[in-house]
Parts: structure tokens; sequence; C-alpha cells
């Protein structure tokens, strides 16, 4: 039998035309019965790269999860694109669990979601004896190592599933893993020949900004109201820091609840399902909560308090934008922060730890601090190499910056931090330089020091903001320890010796809004009022299913219906996350909401580029429908007879059209278009507006002209442009776009 197609299989079960990067190779690894090791940041792309080959497979795939609200969350999502899967864990009865087991042991079930600890449970031996097991997937696999920040005991039973199916591949996935921790995996797994896949840590689709705490709640505010209508996550330092925000937000009108390892096991249960149900916007938790949601919407994480680790801080931002939508991740930074935390050091009894913790937390003071790209910065710490001038999505990219003559400024500073006697950090430096009278300068004698009061015009947010440049610039450097005291880099006293001028950029607004993702980031300009009703309509059709609204379908799904406005359950199927399954369950009662607000609003179908190459190949296949059209076209008939003969809309037909001309199939168009006068008057409207709106073209010709007519120039139009590029051997001037 032949096996299915990866690519049908991505489109027809999962709605998505092209795979994410290494997926493929993975898929195709342990479809060749290899093991495999996955590495990829959270919203990468994971849980497809073991969904899909269980399709291929005939046995039973069985996943292995820690996260319990996780396997509900995407055994609802396959069910929704006819994938039979379940789950077994402790919330599932006995007798309901016996049934699951049944199903999975009689081939009719393809996914089998369990927790580590079912290995122990009495009778699931039996089970696996009897089961036909074809690929065992393990997520959360850092949880395997005792090096790893989540170790679970329960994971070290998991060989077993290697000894019990040694003919089965084994994927272990896991979003953090250092080197050590890849290489226990394997070893804790009994999988030494895995191949090893690392995917980029660059979440491009996220803005960094770091703002200073100073009416940290008013910013807050005006975040939340920013992105009203998403989902966010505001993480604290504390369980009652929780509870106070949530009923601060609630008393300025803003729905949130909060969530901490404190509260009641239902009442974390209720406040995690209102959120993912898109019931409560906001969540104001400890770094308790996010562990298993599978929310793809999120648009906006904020951290009031101050992280104690970069991995910590990189994990929580990594539950915004799931579904590569842009979205905003705000750190608020202050002092007040980094000595709470430094309390919480140094009750830490062992000194190894302990020095860990500092070198953790430095590395957090560092990113908040800093004046070069934060993308940057962040990656390198993960190991990776980021090798472009600006990643024009970071706060410190997008701010407007300006330089300035740093020279003297930079000799004063140094001066400073050299005359005290390198012991002092940047605050007591910023003291003695600005003349201040703190009782630690006074006893120590530093006002009497040459330097004393030397930089009076600056403040202390200009003057930190000089000690950080001049780090980042390698002529200060901070210890490692609690203190963080600076010294000068013997760069820094070559400069001082040879009195060379130093340039610096600074920002130029002090008082920046934070900065918004970069427009056209994987993002449509869509109809705001179509994308709210068919929220609406989702939300609704989500309630009566029991499910999470992004299971029926995602943002960027509604997103897409909202730009091309699709009239046929043919130009439905090309929005992204529509497959087989889905068209046939939510398409009429989408386009009814589509026609009916495009009729209102003068909205007219956008045909969406077909990027696929596969896909533009299957086109022309024997007994698809693009072939029918085809046929029919190439035999004569106009585009009102072939909608006749297929009961199809004659906009249908022209899709297909359209896709044929951009999969590099010529038509007779000629036959089909208006009298030559109305045609130079067509295509001279299409070059003066330099657009392939047919909007904007026709309200340049006036409403003489249908869009029907003006849709059918503009596809004649490309094929011409097509004729010309293959004539001259290179790229001619392009129609418009």
């Amino acid at each position: 039998m032949r096996k299915p197609d990866i690519h049908d299989l991505l489109k027809t079960r999962f709605g998505y035309d092209e795979f994410r990067p290494l997926q493929v190779d993975i898929i195709q690894t342990v479809l060749a019965g290899r093991d495999a090791l996955v590495l990829m940041p959270t919203g990468g792309g994971k849980s497809l790269c073991y969904q899909l080959p269980a399709l291929c497979l005939e046995g039973l795939t069985l996943v292995v999860s820690p996260l319990i609200a996780l396997m509900k969350d995407q055994v609802d999502a396959l069910r929704a694109n006819g994938v039979a899967a379940a789950f077994v864990n402790s919330t599932v009865p006995a007798s309901e669990a016996r049934g699951i087991l049944a199903e999975a042991r009689s081939g009719r079930l393809k996914i089998l979601y369990i927790a580590p600890e079912r290995l122990a449970v009495p009778g699931f031996s039996e089970f696996l004896g009897s089961a036909n097991v074809s690929l065992i997937a393990i997520d959360e696999a850092h949880c395997i190592s005792e090096w790893g920040h989540d170790f679970r005991p329960d994971y070290r039973n998991l060989r077993v599933l290697r000894e019990r199916f040694p003919n089965a591949p084994v994927m272990a996935l896991t979003a953090t893993a250092t080197a050590q921790v890849r290489d226990d995996i394997v070893g804790q797994l009994a999988i030494p020949e895995a191949r090893q896949f690392v995917a980029s840590f660059d979440r491009k689709n996220l803005t960094y900004t770091v703002r200073p705490k100073r009416r940290a709640f008013d910013a807050l505010l005006e975040l939340l109201r920013q992105h009203a209508g998403g989902s966010a996550i505001v993480y604290c330092l504390s369980r009652q820091n929780t509870e106070d925000l949530a009923a601060d937000l609630g008393d300025e009108g803003i729905r949130a609840l909060p969530y901490h390892a404190g509260l009641d096991a239902s009442r974390r249960r209720d406040t995690q399902d209102r959120f993912i149900r898109d019931e409560v916007p906001v969540v104001t938790a400890t770094i308790a909560f996010g562990m298993g949601i599978d929310k793809p919407d999120v648009r906006l994480i904020v951290h009031y308090h101050l992280p104690k680790t970069l991995e910590g801080y990189y994990q929580e931002t990594g539950r915004a934008g799931r579904d590569d939508l842009p979205s905003t991740c705000v750190l608020f930074y202050g002092a007040s922060d980094r000595h709470a935390l430094s309390g919480f050091i140094e009750q830490i009894e062992d000194e190894t730890e302990r020095e860990r913790a500092w070198q953790k937390l430095r590395q957090m003071v560092r990113y908040s601090e800093l004046h070069t790209c934060r993308r940057a910065f962040l990656l390198d710490y993960f190991g990776e190499v980021y090798d472009q001038a600006t990643c024009g999505n970071c706060d410190v990219c997008l701010t407007e910056r300006e330089e300035f003559d740093a020279t003297e400024i930079a000799q004063k500073v140094l001066s400073a931090i050299i005359r005290t006697g390198e012991r002092f950090g940047a605050a007591h430096i910023v003291q003695v330089l600005r003349g201040g009278r703190a009782r630690r300068v006074l006893a120590l004698g530093h006002d009497r020091l040459s330097v004393y009061g030397i930089v009076r015009d600056h403040d202390r947010a200009e003057l930190h903001e000089i000690v950080s440049l001049l780090e980042n610039a390698g002529l200060v450097r901070r210890s490692a320890d609690q203190y963080q005291t600076l010294a000068v880099t013997p760069g820094g006293r070559e400069f001082l010796r040879g009195r060379e001028p130093l340039t610096l950029a600074r920002v130029k607004r002090v008082e920046a809004d934070a900065p918004q993702p970069r427009p056209g980031l994987d993002h449509l300009d869509f109809d705001r009022g179509l994308f709210e009703q068919l929220r609406d309509l989702r939300f609704r059709l989500a309630q009566a299913r029991n499910v999470p609204p992004y299971v029926v379908f995602g943002d960027r799904s509604l997103q897409e219906m909202a730009h091309y406005a699709p009239q046929s359950c043919e130009s439905f199927s090309h929005i992204s996350g529509v497959g087989r399954v889905k068209l046939d369950e939510f398409a009429g009662e989408f386009l009814e909401v589509i026609r009916g607000y495009a009729e209102s609003h003068g909205l007219v179908e956008r045909r969406k580029p077909q990027r696929e190459t596969r896909r533009r190949r299957n086109l022309r296949r024997e007994g698809s429908t693009h072939r029918q059209t085809l046929d029919l076209f190439l035999g004569g008939l106009s585009i009102a007879d072939i909608s006749r003969r297929r009961r199809l809309a004659a906009a249908t037909i022209m899709s297909h059209l359209e896709d044929l001309i951009a999969a590099d199939v010529t038509l007779p168009l000629e036959r089909e278009l208006p009298a030559p006068e109305r045609l130079t008057r067509i295509r001279e409207a299409f070059a003066t507006t330099n657009s392939r709106s047919l909007a904007t073209v026709r309200g340049l010709l006036g409403d003489d002209y249908s869009y029907d007519e003006l849709r059918l120039v503009r596809a004649w139009l490309d094929q011409q442009h097509r004729r010309n590029v293959d004539a001259s051997g290179h790229t001619a001037e392009a129609p418009p776009s």
C-alpha cells in the first residue's frame, strides 16, 4: 500500500501549506526508522514532528508528557482535525482509562498520550505487551536528566519503552537543553545513535522590550489596553503580587485572574481553562503558570518583576505568539527587584548553588541594562551566533539613537572608578560624580576626591546609561558577584592614556513608548471589523463543542479570512489551518459571515498566492478541481459556461484560472477580454495606481467597470508579464503588487 505523502497530510489534516524549518527532516528520519533528539524552542512546531508521522505509520504512536493540561488541549486539536487520539492520566477514571487502552490495542487510536507515571500503574505493562507501538515520542525530554532544570525521577523509567519496542523509533523532544543535558537524554533513553536536530532559538515574531520601573502600573494599564482583544500573561515575583495586581487591574476595568502554586488545584484549573477559552484575557502569575498551555494566540507577555534567570525569561516569553504572529514581550526593570532577588540568593546554603544563582542573576541584569541588540544577546547566551547588525525588533534596535562625543564624560567616569579603588558599584560612582551626600560617600572620604561633584549636569539615569555604554564598549567591566563592582579594563586605561576621541550612541528619546511589532512581519492588512465577527463566531462554535477557540481556528486563519474574504469552499480551503475535516465542518458558517460582511461593506475576494510548488503541480493533476476547469476552458467554454456546467460560482472559476496562471499554465484569456477601448483604459488604470487592488482601480475608473471584468484583465496582465519574463530570459518589470 502506498504511504501517504507528508505534504498532502500537512494540508488535508492540519491545514498548512508549508513545513517549518527542520520539520521535514525530522519526520523523514523517524519514518525511516531512526531515533531522533529534537531541540526546538517553544512555539517552534515540535508536536507536528510526531503527530504527522503517526498518520503515516500503521501502528500506535505513544506520546509521553508530564503536562496534563497540554494532553487535553492537543487531543482536542487532533480530534478537530479528524485524528483519532486520546490521553490517559490521573484525571481519567479507571473504567474510562481501560476503555481507551482497549481502543488503542484494537488499532482504532493513532495517538495515545500518557504521563510518565503511567508506566508504574498496575496493568499498564500488560497493555504494552499487546499494543502495536510504531513510534515513541517523549516530550519535555530534559526531565530525564539530573542536569536539566526540571528533573523528574519517573522519566528514568522510560528506558523500558526502548527495551519493550526495540524496532519502534524513539523521538525525544525538548525546548531547553544544554549539550550536557542532550548527552544525558540519549544515554538515559538508550538511543545513542539518535540523529540530533537543533533549531534556531530566534523567535523573529517577538518584540523584546525593557522599560524602567517608574509608574509601572500605569504603563502596564496602557500596554494591556493597546493589546485589548488579545490574551496576556503578567509574570510577578511572589504569590501576593499576583493577587494584588489582579485586584488592581480589576478596579481599572480589566478582567484578570491570579495564578500561583498556593491556590487549590480546582481554582488553578478553572483559571487556566477560562484563560485558554478566551473568557478571561489576562492572568497575573508566578512562574508556576504556563507549562503545558498550548494557547497559540498570547499576544503580550509582561514581566512585572525581574526574572531570576535568562533561561526562565526566555521560556516564559516563548509563550507569546506561538502561532508566529507578531507579539510583544515587555520587562519592567528596577533596582528594587534586583535587591529582592539578591536577598533570596543569600539564603541559599550551598555555596556552589549560591554562586551559580549569582551568575544567572548577573546575566539577567546585563540583559536588562543592554544598549545593544537584545535578540543578539539572548541568542549568544544560548550558543547561537546572530550575525545581523540589527534585529529590527527589540527596543534597542527600534528606538531612534543618536551619536554623541563621549570623550570627556568617559574620562570622568573612568577616573572616578579608579580614584575610588575599583571597589564600588555604579550607584556609588554616580553618587561621587554628582556630588552626593550619601553617608557612605562621606564616611569613606570620597567627597574629598578630585572627581567628587565633577558631573553635576547629568542626572542619575544618564550616568547609569553611560556606565552601561562604557561596559558595552569594553572600557569598563563589572564583577560577577552580588556587589557588581566596577573596574576599568586595559582598554579603558589605554583610552585614558591616549586621549583619543570617543563616540557613543545613546537613546535619542528617553521616554519612548514601547515599540510595536514590525508591520509586515508575517502580518496581513486584514479587515478588523470582519476579523471581530469571525472571532465571535469562533467563540460560539468553541463553546458549543467545549474546546478552546484556537482548536476551531487560530488567529492566523481568521486574519487570512478577513484579508482574502473567500467566497467559496474552494477558496476557503486555501486558508491556512483549513484541512479537509475543518473544511467540511466549518466552511458553511464562516462563509456565511464572510459573504454577509463583504456584501454590506463592499469587500471583494482576493486571490491567495499559492507558494507551495508541490501544490502548484497538483493543480494540473488528473481529476483535480483545477484540472476540470482547465480542460473545459481549453475546450472552448467560457467562464460563464464552465460556471453553469460545474455548478460553481463564476468567481470560483476565475480563482481556478488565476491559480493556474500562477502555476505557469498559459491560458487563452484573450477571448474573454473586454472591448479594446475598455481594455486600454483598464490597463492604464492598473499602471497609474501601481496596485493589484481591484477596489483601488475601480475607484479610478468608476462604477461602469465591474469587479469581474477588472479581475479578468488583471489575470491577463499577470500572464503577459510571465510571457515577457520567459522571452527575455531575465526578470522584467513586475506588474503592480
